[in-house]
């Protein structure tokens, strides 16, 4: 049974706190605290609920840090936000069909393959290349599908928004990821609503480690603005790996 001691609580607080630094500045934010909420003893379902809350704090403290200094403006993109909540949330009230042990079993394969393309793919910088999709079809195609992976599971779904805009739209690693936070904001809120109903959330660990996601992701998204894809890239593929290997070694061996 998930007991909330405080020693628990403060290192799910501190979890939070370094994916939010992680999450402003390369995605995947959920990576860190949604292994950590299942290795501290949450169910599944729990885990995922209570991931949304607390992520809801920090995609929005980047998407207004970025905002802020010019790297993206809101407003053009209220329609793919609205795409991906709706996603979000067709995603989350699917959540409970997952078998319990299926999560731990697929975010391993998630983390290598967002290490693998990082680290892999060339020519990943901050300048903006010839785009694949025009944005209209990128928003009603791409990013309400990345919206139910989201509600459904939510680790590196901020990655996968960074990667479709990379290879699909053209943009630089840097403005990718400034475009990213306001859809996964949205994803998280229409997940979170859905998970709401159920009653799952366990509100006080999420608002708790959402006060520690805004701390650090106005750390995060300072770092990244300063150092662009130098720091972005790396991060995240370092990030990544070291959470695969961690999963595989609780589940695995």
């Amino acid at each position: 049974m998930f007991e909330l001691s405080l020693d628990l609580v403060a290192l799910l607080v501190g979890a939070a706190f370094v994916a939010g630094i992680i999450d402003s500045i390369a995605g995947g934010g959920g990576l860190i605290t949604l292994p950590a909420l299942l290795l501290a003893g949450a169910s599944p379902l729990q885990a995922l609920s209570t991931n949304k809350v607390q992520g809801v704090f920090g995609a929005a403290t980047a998407a207004v840090s970025y905002a802020r200094a010019g790297h993206v403006a809101p407003r053009r993109q209220l329609r793919a936000a609205g795409y991906a909540c709706a996603g979000g949330a067709a995603g989350a009230g699917c959540a409970t069909l997952i078998p319990a042990d299926a999560l731990r079993m697929v975010l391993p394969v998630v983390l290598v393959a967002i290490a693998a393309f990082f680290a892999l793919k060339k020519g990943l910088g901050d300048l903006d290349r010839t785009e694949r999709i025009a944005p209209a079809a990128f928003a009603a195609s791409i990013v309400p599908l990345i919206g139910v992976y989201d509600g459904l599971l939510g680790p590196g779904a901020g990655s996968f928004y960074m990667i479709g805009f990379v290879t699909l739209a053209g943009y630089g690693v840097l403005k990718a990821t400034a475009h990213t936070k306001l859809l996964n904001l949205a994803s998280n809120l229409g997940g979170l609503a859905a998970f709401a109903l159920t009653g799952k959330p366990l509100w006080a660990v999420g608002l708790a480690m959402g006060l520690a996601q805004i701390a650090g992701a106005r750390i995060g998204s300072g770092l990244a603005m300063r150092a662009g894809a130098r720091l972005i890239k790396p991060l995240l593929v370092l990030t990544s790996t070291l959470l695969a290997l961690r999963l595989i070694s609780q589940n695995w061996l």
